[in-house]
């Protein structure tokens, strides 16, 4: 699979993210900003599962040969979206 620069740019957003809710524990910043912090990286981690899914199966069904393909194609995403909750 091919992943865009939108994609990678997502990670790399999560991956400062990660990085400043790791320096505000250090500092010892109050509870509920942390949790704000952690709450926002987990609401773009399971965006970017869904983008990533979602492209794949795109994809997927594009280069299946015929309607059983596709169906494997279709359930394989379902799974790894029920596997990423």
């Amino acid at each position: 699979m091919h992943y865009n620069s939108s994609v990678k740019n997502r990670v790399k957003r999560m991956q400062g993210q990660l990085r400043g809710i790791l320096n505000m524990m250090e500092e010892g910043k109050d509870c509920k900003d942390v949790i704000t912090q952690l709450s926002a990286a987990c609401s773009g981690l399971d965006r970017t599962i869904g983008l990533v899914v979602s492209s794949n199966l795109v994809e997927c069904i594009q280069d299946a040969q015929d309607e059983q393909s596709k169906e494997e194609s279709i359930n394989e995403a379902v799974q790894l979206l029920v596997k990423s909750r």
